[in-house]
């Protein structure tokens, strides 16, 4: 029987929000794998390495040159015949390395039945019919824009910046500020239904405002900042401050000058995550990474709606409807790691303070450990599961086995681990190895019940 453990080459793709040569580690990591068609240039962008089986940039065994693709659909025991069956041969979540430089776009991913429409629709902008929830890991310090402020910030905003009312009308802004007045932490069923209907109509008035009067604010809108500085747009608010905001306004305009996403900015909450930090995505809301690199797992899709920073295709209707308009603080866009307890740290690994920490978001598709052992000789045996999981190395030296097959593992290396196979991970180095191992396994019998894979 072939032992599971494949070493994989993967693709990195180059788009201009990337950072650029070897500061992307999205590139330096695609390097550490031998390819005759990769070699990191110093003033190109390097902006993801995708780890899995889509084929939009599928991952290869290394030895073999064949697709993970080909090879899980020949052999469905590598990723159990539970997963294989539901998820049609192929693998249920898409891994990522994302190097972000300069704001990539205001978006969201639509859920199933949406996914389903926009493909058959506009299967050349929309190429799934899948839906996308997705979650992010920061390994270097990451900024980004996720999910609604709190609505009291935003009709904050709306008194405070001329140039954003202005777009979003007058008419519309008093509307929004009359419908949430005092009720902005409503817990009223009625009330937040009320509240999000505002918001939408605020926001899509925004979305809706024509080119030209963009234009004509958005030189406003950076005067502002530049003249204001720590008082700007009232001195911000209680989780952004003004000089904050106003430093994040002249960063973004270099960027993208004159664009919409300026002004969405002020709707959404902005997020800045410490390494090891996360935060998880669902189908619909909206958000926008801005800087830093960052693990990102997601179900295997490649839907994105488009709306501003970007000179891709933009679909402004469909974002405007599709949306949930939540809207809470960045404290509830944030998820906490808990301790993963289906794997055994030896007493090396205890005494040097690594850890196991478990990212584990409201989806089926995926989950993410993330292993920090502190010195060699440390070592993380996980558990055998009833699926698969893929494996990266984001710093240090270190060995990976399963049963009898032990590997060389560093940083940027990526390995597939079939179903059914106990790992073990050992650091051979002298500082930390960090690896982060994203993996599926079906909740019970018939895909019901509680999730069986230690996860809390």
């Amino acid at each position: 029987m072939q032992v599971p453990l494949l070493r994989l080459q993967c693709g990195c793709n180059s788009y201009e929000w990337g950072k650029v040569g070897k500061s992307s580690a999205a590139a330096r990591f695609a390097s550490a794998t031998p390819s005759d068609n990769f070699s990191i240039q110093n003033d190109k962008p390097y902006a993801e390495l995708w780890m899995g089986t889509h084929p939009s940039n599928p991952s290869k065994d290394l030895s073999t040159g064949r697709t993970l693709l080909d090879m899980v659909q020949d052999n469905q025991s590598l990723m159990s015949t539970a997963v294989a069956e539901k998820y049609n041969q192929k693998l249920p979540f898409l891994f990522k390395v994302l190097s972000i430089n300069k704001a990539l776009s205001i978006q969201a991913h639509p859920n199933k039945k949406l996914a389903e429409e926009v493909h058959k629709r506009d299967p050349k902008n929309y190429p799934d019919d899948n839906h996308k929830p997705e979650m992010t890991i920061a390994v270097t310090p990451f900024d980004g824009l996720c999910g609604f402020r709190p609505l009291g910030e935003v009709a904050h905003f709306l008194q405070h910046v001329p140039s954003l009312r202005q777009l979003v009308g007058e008419q519309e802004a008093k509307k929004f500020e009359e419908a949430v007045k005092g009720q902005e932490t409503s817990e009223n069923e009625s009330k937040a239904k009320a509240n999000k209907k505002a918001l939408q109509a605020a926001f899509t008035a925004l979305m809706e405002s024509k080119p030209e009067e963009v234009e004509k604010m958005a030189p406003q809108l950076i005067q502002q900042a530049k003249s204001e500085g720590s008082s700007f747009a009232g001195s911000g608010v209680q989780a952004t401050s003004g000089k904050e905001l106003s430093n994040l306004m002249i960063r973004l305009n270099s960027q993208f000058p004159n664009d919409i996403g300026l002004f969405v900015t002020f709707f959404l909450n902005y997020v800045k995550l410490d390494v090891g930090e996360a935060m998880f995505l669902k189908a619909d809301d909206i958000h926008a990474y801005l800087s830093g690199d960052i693990i990102e797992c997601m179900a295997s899709s490649d839907n994105v709606v488009r709306a501003g920073f970007t000179p891709k295709f933009k679909d402004v209707s469909t974002l405007t409807s599709m949306l949930t308009y939540s809207y809470a603080p960045i404290s509830e866009q944030k998820m906490a790691p808990s301790d993963y307890h289906f794997c055994k740290l030896n007493s090396a690994a205890y005494s040097s303070n690594s850890t196991a920490s478990l990212y584990d978001p409201p989806t089926e598709e995926f989950s993410v450990v993330r292993t920090s052992l502190n010195s060699s000789g440390s070592k993380i045996t996980f558990e055998a599961i009833d699926g698969p999981s893929i494996v990266i190395c984001t710093q240090g030296d270190g060995k990976i086995s399963i049963g009898p097959k032990t590997e060389e593992i560093k940083e940027g290396y990526v390995y597939f681990v079939g179903a059914t196979a106990e790992l073990v991970i050992e650091s051979t180095g002298q500082g930390e190895m960090v690896t982060f191992k994203a993996f599926c396994e079906l909740r019970g019998k018939e895909g019901g019940g509680e999730k069986t894979n230690g996860k809390m």
